[in-house]
């Protein structure tokens, strides 16, 4: 099937603005709908990106059914939702599957209604690595649980005439225009206050620029195949050497410290308890996630879905070198260290 025309759900946040200047790299025509308080601050939006104003979230089925019945698109981009930096009311649980489970399918729905044909949805690694370790993240943190419900949510609207494909997406790094990155409130600020930053030994992660993601959906929208979820990443790191960049990049001096990933569960055990107290909770449970996740390596090797996504017909690399852009991240974070 020729893609000739998309809809992104979510176009002018973070992945979805790149993705849509990819997609028009290759002539494939984009339109989007952005939140009704962007309405006065887009101006640097690329004006050959169709826009129109709403929330997806807000809007009832017949409403979006008449959105994206206005144009004959080839496919569906859904670019929604939190991550895990959000720290909603407790049960966690129930939020993220209203927000990640309930409404994408209700939105993908819609899209299936009006005879979109492809429907591609950004996800997370963490599903990937919950399905290899049966389901064990997902037994304690909310978030990735929900990830979950969400893939087995969206293949159940698989058929003949429906193709559903998620890309599970590692660490992002990257700026775009007027805004700032979320790495300094929602990862940096963490440390804040302390002599020397600490993080469990051993582990590491996947990490991708958010160029690469971009070409990564373009070519799901493409060449993948239905009822498929992709691993994606550019390159693998360990968090040593992730966040003592990210440190030496923002002109932070302090040094680098690992300690066991008990003791460090120990201490997230106290941050768990008075978010507990203040009525809310993490989609990652910190405590677990010292033991489970940032003591293990959650690596992804890209050559495989890059051969099977066909990247190189596309002329697709895997995006731009992402040390470089966690450099440039960074500087981003942290503009007033650089004025001089």
């Amino acid at each position: 099937m020729k893609i000739k025309k998309v809809f992104i759900a979510g176009g002018t946040g973070f992945l979805g603005y790149y993705t849509a200047l990819k997609f028009n790299e290759l002539n494939i025509s984009v339109d989007t709908i952005a939140l009704p308080k962007e309405l006065n601050s887009l101006d640097w939006f690329p004006k050959n990106i169709g826009l129109t104003f709403g929330n997806l979230f807000e809007m009832n089925d017949e409403e979006i059914v008449n959105l994206l019945k206005k144009q004959n698109y080839d496919a569906f981009i859904y670019a929604l939702g939190p991550d895990d930096r959000i720290v909603p009311d407790a049960p966690a649980l129930d939020f993220f599957v209203d927000k990640l489970v309930r409404q994408s399918s209700r939105i993908c729905s819609c899209a299936k209604s009006v005879g979109i044909k492809r429907c591609i949805v950004l996800g997370s690694y963490f599903a990937y690595f919950d399905k290899k370790l049966n389901g064990k993240l997902g037994k304690y943190h909310p978030y990735i649980k929900a990830r979950r419900m969400q893939e087995d949510a969206l293949f159940k609207l698989c058929d003949e005439n429906f193709s559903v494909m998620i890309a599970e997406l590692p660490y992002i790094f990257g700026t775009m225009p007027e805004r700032k990155p979320l790495w300094r409130e929602s990862f940096l600020d963490h440390f804040n206050g302390m002599k020397s930053v600490f993080f469990p030994a051993g582990g590491g992660t996947a990490i991708i620029d958010v160029s690469g993601v971009a070409e990564a959906v373009v070519a799901i929208t493409i060449n993948g195949k239905s009822n498929t979820a992709y691993p994606i990443a550019k390159d693998n790191i360990t968090f040593k050497e992730l966040v003592t960049l990210m440190m030496k990049a923002s002109k932070d001096n302090r040094p680098y410290k690992e300690l066991p990933a008990f003791l460090c569960a120990l201490g997230a055990k106290k941050i768990v308890k008075e978010t507990l107290k203040q009525g809310k909770e993490n989609g990652l449970n910190a405590s677990k996630l010292m033991t489970q996740i940032q003591n293990k390596k959650f690596y992804i090797d890209p050559k495989p879905i890059q051969e099977e996504l066909d990247y190189a017909s596309l002329g697709f690399t895997g995006g731009r070198d992402v040390r470089e852009s966690i450099k440039e991240t960074m500087k981003a974070c942290y503009p007033e260290r650089f004025e001089n």
